[in-house]
């Protein structure tokens, strides 16, 4: 049985959407995955009355258009949304993101690992510490 709060992935290449939601399936984490490809779409997601806030978001810096990092500052100033724990997942390891992400309150900052394994451990991680599939249901 799914958990009414799903996790959101914004995150613009499929092919690394596709492998986070095998990592996900084999860590056994049941929430329902919603996948959208750039910052915009993720904003209209989460101001949407007619959808689940999400438990976690697992946000790419590197998104066409808006941009994570400006995505996350608009997360993280808007009261609906700023609780809502994000966890970046991004091939960048440049000092100025992850101190950026830090300053902006993210939950945890993961650098894209290089190979499947690596993900599926630093997902375990980020597993282990939110209890993905214990989190209490969302009332918004």
């Amino acid at each position: 049985m799914r958990s009414a709060k799903p996790l959101l992935l914004v995150e613009d290449d499929l092919d690394d959407a596709m492998i986070v939601k095998r990592a996900l399936g084999e860590l056994g984490i049941e929430k329902e995955l919603i996948h959208l490809p750039d910052a915009e779409a993720a904003l209209t997601y989460l101001r949407s009355p007619a959808t689940a806030k999400p438990a976690l978001i697992l946000l790419d810096l590197n998104l066409p258009g808006m941009g994570g990092v400006k995505l996350l500052e608009t997360i993280k100033a808007d009261p609906a949304l700023a609780e809502i724990a994000v966890v970046v997942l991004s091939t960048s390891d440049e000092r100025r993101d992850i101190v950026d992400s830090f300053d902006l309150s993210v939950a945890g900052y993961i650098v894209k690992p290089a190979n499947y394994a690596s993900l599926v451990e630093a997902l375990r991680i980020v597993q282990d510490y939110w209890s993905l599939n214990h989190l209490p249901a969302c009332h918004n």
